[in-house]
């Protein structure tokens, strides 16, 4: 087993504890947080709880999970000896050597055949999106993991075809709308990830060879223009969605605020460089939950009423 304490990293770094089994930890099951986007074209579309709609979404989220978990511990088996000179990834069960690699193939492709199992079952879009998923995810970390500006894009991808996937397996229209905020939050968020890491690591960037051609005025950039079109195209479909909401209230206009304030907390994070993980962002902020909640309800009560 890997001796973690000759390793290099911030001496207030501590290894993490879990109950959970090495096998379980390294299909980051925490970051499946991130699948409940295929929720999100169902809400949209005001058909999330019609039960054959909330039953085809939640087989969505199983199947994104199961095949992340296979792209994960794929990443992991790859990146090995770059995690280990991580501050934090060291502690993952591959990096740490608490599962060995080709165990961690092996549950690779169990995870990805039942991952597509379920897609064609439940709709055969949904099975093409997981596949194209794990098409595009396997050839980024293959070949192009360490290009500037395509990295971003392929990562970008995997959240949008995580919020496509909700709408194809209930079949579902996208409205354009609806994929310009999923596209470039997408983006907003892998450019703001990216920012987060650099500016965490510091001198020790050259560890990640995905840093090494990015700045932090660049990467600053990228997201900020993300952000100003992920803020004007919410905003053109709430307006467009002002006519006939219940009891004569624009409640998509309101919404606005919360939305704005919620992307701008989630920006204050990135500009601080906590936001390596969105997860942990959105599960470790109270005030952002909150603004999520905020923004959550008059959506609801326009959609749904």
């Amino acid at each position: 087993m890997t001796n973690l304490e000759n390793l290099p990293g911030p001496a207030d770094v501590v290894p993490p504890t879990s109950a959970l089994p090495a096998w379980l930890r390294a299909m980051r099951p925490k970051q499946w947080v991130k699948n409940v986007l295929v929720l999100a074209a169902p809400l949209a579309a005001g058909r999330l709880f019609e039960p054959p709609v909330l039953l085809a979404s939640l087989w969505a989220f199983v199947s994104f999970s199961l095949v992340s978990a296979s792209i994960y511990l794929i990443n992991d088996s790859r990146d090995v000896d770059a995690d280990r000179l991580h501050p934090k990834k060291r502690f993952r069960p591959i990096a740490a050597g608490e599962l060995s690699i080709p165990t961690a193939y092996v549950m690779a492709a169990i995870t990805l055949a039942a991952s597509l199992t379920i897609g064609f079952w439940v709709a055969p879009l949904l099975g093409v999106t997981l596949a194209s998923y794990w098409v595009l995810q396997v050839v980024y970390s293959l070949f192009l993991k360490h290009q500037p500006i395509i990295d971003l894009a392929m990562v970008a991808a995997g959240f949008l075809l995580r919020a496509v996937a909700g709408g194809v397996a209930a079949n579902l229209a996208l409205s354009q709308w609806f994929l310009l905020v999923a596209s470039f939050g997408s983006l907003f968020m892998v450019a703001g990830k990216r920012y987060s890491e650099l500016k965490e690591l510091g001198t020790e960037a050259g560890t990640r060879a995905s840093l090494e051609r990015y700045t932090k005025s660049y990467l600053r950039e990228v997201w900020s223009i993300s952000i100003a079109i992920v803020i004007m195209s919410y905003s053109l479909w709430a307006f467009e969605q002002r006519y006939a909401q219940p009891w004569g209230i624009p409640w998509t206009t309101l919404s606005i605020a919360p939305f704005t304030l919620a992307v701008l907390r989630y920006a204050m994070r990135v500009d601080q460089g906590k936001a390596g993980e969105p997860e942990d962002v959105v599960l470790s902020d109270p005030i952002l939950q909150v603004l999520a909640v905020l923004w959550v309800i008059p959506v609801a009560i326009a959609v749904f009423g």
